[in-house]
């Protein structure tokens, strides 16, 4: 993608410095701009330092002096976490997508496809299912009866769409994602372990688990718009009411997120989260990589939970959450450094009563 500066500017809405004319083809990190026509992105301090030619422009943080750099022509930008953003889609390169019906791809006669979509090598698609109008499906996915795909969507290769599962328009699906398999659930036909578990903490012998009845999800999934998936993360159907994602929400690699939960708009569910059933999840939630949910907990908006955390209980709104088990930021942070603590404490409660216990000596 070849483009002037003082056109990136404008589409960055931001400051041009220099000469506007500039034109480059490529972003790329300031150590890595070997070609006249890089753009190099150095937009903190630790890295202005390392622009250099043959580089003539960059993008900057406000205030960097890019003349002492250089420099032939700068952007300027306030926030520059946020204008990676655009700069990136401008110089993404484009996927390469099929056009039409490949010849080995398997579609079903009842199956719709819409006008503008794509079709790649060795896809199948079932009974029922409709793709929406330009969305793209790369090779070896498949998309089972009564699925529904919305316009604009991009399914990568080896994706498995279940029955039923509705995804949402402009939906970026990463490689061998599966959505809409059967939830994980279980029945006994008495009172099993895990209800003995929970009421008195121990398992009682008539409480073992002699048989696992399976619950068959006869319920879907729905993914709202602009949702985007990782590669293997894997999202079950409901058993009577449809699981839900809702619009805007980001779901990283090898995410789990089991039957009937239900999740809120424009999260941002991060590598090797599981959350388990009937868990409810409000907008704008937060889960750090590795955070684990238990079943039907409830998680209210704004909260973020950090990194390897255990929610076993309901969180309020708002709140950051931290630990295992997850306890309020601040609270976790006290309970660690008593931790930390404790070895010195106890050394010293070990001084105080070998001092107590010593037998006196007779001072004649």
């Amino acid at each position: 993608m070849d483009v002037s500066l003082a056109e990136l500017a404008a589409a960055l809405d931001a400051r041009l410095e220099g000469d506007g004319a500039l034109r480059v083809n490529r972003a790329a990190h300031p150590s890595d701009a070997a070609a006249p026509t890089d753009l190099a992105l150095a937009m903190a301090e630790d890295l202005e330092k390392l622009v250099r030619p043959p580089a003539r422009a960059a993008v900057l943080r406000e205030g960097a002096d890019w003349k002492a750099l250089g420099l032939e022509g700068a952007i300027l930008v306030r926030r520059p976490k946020s204008a990676m953003a655009p700069i990136t889609a401008r110089f993404a390169p484009e996927i390469h997508a099929p056009q039409g019906v490949h010849p080995t791809a398997f579609v079903d006669p009842s199956a719709e496809i819409g006008e503008g979509s794509g079709v790649g090598p060795f896809v199948w698609i079932g009974p029922g299912a409709k793709i929406g109008p330009r969305a793209r499906i790369l090779s070896h996915a498949s998309v089972a009866e009564g699925a529904l795909i919305g316009p604009d969507a991009l399914i990568g290769a080896g994706v498995r769409i279940c029955a039923r599962a509705r995804i949402g328009a402009r939906a970026i699906i990463h490689p061998n994602a599966v959505l809409g398999a059967d939830g994980f659930s279980f029945a006994t036909p008495e009172r099993g372990s895990v209800e003995s578990a929970r009421s008195t903490g121990a398992v009682a012998e008539e409480a073992k688990n002699t048989r696992l009845m399976r619950v068959f999800s006869l319920g879907g999934l729905r993914i709202g718009d602009d949702v985007e998936i990782g590669a293997g993360a894997a999202i079950d159907r409901g058993t009577l009411r449809d699981t839900e994602i809702g619009d805007g929400t980001k779901i990283d690699n090898l995410v789990q997120i089991g039957h009937n939960v239900r999740m809120g708009r424009n999260c941002l569910i991060c590598a090797h989260v599981g959350i388990a059933g009937s868990t409810e999840i409000g907008d704008r939630v937060v889960l750090a990589g590795k955070v684990g949910v238990a079943d039907h907990v409830r998680i209210g908006s704004d909260a973020v939970v950090t990194a390897a955390s255990g929610v076993s209980g309901d969180v309020a709104p708002g709140a950051v959450m931290m630990g295992f088990p997850a306890l309020p930021h601040a609270e976790a942070i006290r309970v660690f450094m008593a931790q930390r603590r404790l070895p010195r404490f106890m050394e010293k409660m070990r001084g105080q009563i070998a001092a107590l216990t010593e037998p006196k000596r007779d001072a004649s």
